[in-house]
């Protein structure tokens, strides 16, 4: 069944350019990128640790970040095992375990970063307060970013770029989501009266506060405002927009229940098999991840109706990603600091790209457009030279269409002067489960994909990966990791 996913998504692409030339009119189209600058060569011989046969090593005046190590607490649906806890509590969790795992001492940290999508206003700056509930020392600076489902990948090229200007040598970065826990509002016209209250009261007493308060309210007005999950520019929530770019790239619903049991038969292996031991750090002495359904078939999840477009979609709740509450930290250092430190890295970390694409019409096909761009800059091929692939599952339709997308010619043709980013070995593709079985913590997946990649390029002796993911708005990214010769 595996095999068959990837033969059917390379089918589909090599029959596409028809299917593809006929929709894409309204494709965003991607300039050109620069031609790539020759790198210079040193002669010198390097240490062990630094001998690669990549271009990326041979550069002296490069400095080199790395990823030393990382640890997310389990997924989990929502409102389970964290019901209790709030966000700062989670990413609190994922750093102290990142400190118990590798040992560091805290005052060696110079910087946290955290990304979050859903914030509680008491803590708008999570990696602050969960730094200093940690055990941080109070010096040590922290900011929190957010970019919808990629917010900790931002977290992570931010700490590399304060590395690469001098202005840290060891970050810590990561990300918390939980949907336990959420802010729930009254509706705009009452939240506007209560803030005016005090002045209302003060004129006209208690009578005067009561009459201010329901004057000129509507029935709709008296409701609950939990947060949105459709974008703000389209209006239109997630679920329908891949529904409708895996209409448009002609990926089946077949094809979807399929990968999406894929996702669910690995992820359980690999807790199985021991590969997430010490990457997923216990809490309350399990590290069960309990959106997996290691035991799930085609058959079963075929069963289920369509839960965006109706009744004619694609799209249903196994083949989408569910709710999750977690959190996740990755430790991020400069190659000397690390080494100096008595720490042996997993992974350097070598470029990345952030772009973004018509929300209306490409919302989550920015991975093909990220992959695509920092591959050409680095020279390199997706078919021969990346050994692992850690490309995130919002949907399994979303996940698909990227793959028609990167081996389609005529979508080649339209937007990247007709070279292909090309075609992905399912072999290499999130061979230890993805979001749909693993779970997506908005704020927490992009250091998930981070680690497990690096943890892969060590155990699969591979040489590079290549890490992509979707998020709200048409953004996208993909990143470039190069195995670290120990």
């Amino acid at each position: 069944m595996i095999t068959s996913v990837g033969q059917a998504v390379a089918r589909r692409a090599a029959a596409s350019s028809s299917l593809v030339d006929a929709r894409l009119s309204s494709t965003l189209v991607v300039p050109s990128l620069a031609p790539r600058q020759e790198r210079q060569h040193s002669h010198r011989q390097k240490p062990p640790h630094q001998q690669s046969s990549s271009a990326f090593s041979t550069n002296p005046a490069r400095k080199n970040v790395v990823v030393v190590d990382g640890v997310r607490l389990p997924f989990a649906m929502t409102s389970t095992i964290y019901e209790d806890q709030l966000a700062v509590d989670l990413q609190r969790l994922a750093y102290q375990g990142l400190i118990t795992k590798t040992a560091l001492d805290k005052g060696d940290v110079d910087y946290l970063i955290a990304g979050t999508v859903i914030q509680e206003v008491r803590t708008s700056n999570i990696a602050r307060e969960a730094a200093i509930n940690a055990g941080f020392p109070a010096s040590i600076g922290a900011h929190t970013v957010a970019m919808a489902c990629i917010s900790s990948s931002v977290a992570i090229t931010s700490a590399v770029e304060k590395i690469l200007c001098g202005q840290a040598s060891c970050v810590i970065a990561g990300g918390v989501e939980t949907f336990s826990d959420v802010p729930i509002r009254l509706t705009r016209p009452i939240r506007q009266k209560l803030i005016t209250m005090p002045k209302a009261m003060k004129k006209g007493g208690p009578l005067g506060a009561f009459r201010h308060l329901t004057r000129g309210l509507k029935m709709k007005d008296i409701s609950l405002e939990t947060p949105a999950i459709a974008n703000y520019t389209t209006g239109e929530v997630m679920g329908v927009s891949s529904d409708r770019l895996s209409a448009k790239f002609g990926v089946s619903r077949l094809e979807q229940d399929e990968f999406t049991v894929r996702s669910h038969t690995l992820a359980g292996k690999a807790h199985k098999d021991g590969w997430y031991d010490g990457e997923v750090i216990p809490y309350k002495g399990s590290t069960e991840e309990n959106g997996i359904k290691a035991e799930s078939t085609v058959e079963s999840v075929s069963k289920l109706k369509p839960a965006f477009v109706k009744p004619h979609g694609t799209h249903t709740a196994a083949n989408s990603s569910f709710l999750t509450d977690g959190a996740s930290a990755s430790l991020i250092m400069s190659e000397e600091r690390a080494l100096e430190l008595g720490f042996k890295p997993m992974a350097y970390i070598r470029d990345w790209s952030f772009k973004s694409c018509d929300p209306f019409e490409e919302l989550l096909l920015g991975p093909t457009y990220c992959s695509q761009e920092v591959l050409s800059r680095n020279n390199l091929n997706l078919e021969s030279d990346i050994g692992v692939f850690e490309i995130h599952e919002a949907f399994a339709g979303q996940l698909l269409s990227n793959l028609v997308a990167m081996n389609s010619q005529s979508f080649a043709d339209e937007n990247f002067g007709g070279k292909k980013v090309g075609e992905v070995d399912m072999s290499k593709l999130n061979t230890k489960g993805g979001s749909l079985a693993l779970g997506h913590p908005f704020g927490a997946t992009g250091s998930r994909l981070v680690t497990t990649a690096a943890r892969r390029l060590q155990a699969e002796n591979q040489r590079f990966a290549l890490i992509a993911a979707c998020a709200d708005g048409g953004a996208g990214h993909a990143c470039i990791l190069e195995r670290y010769d120990n």
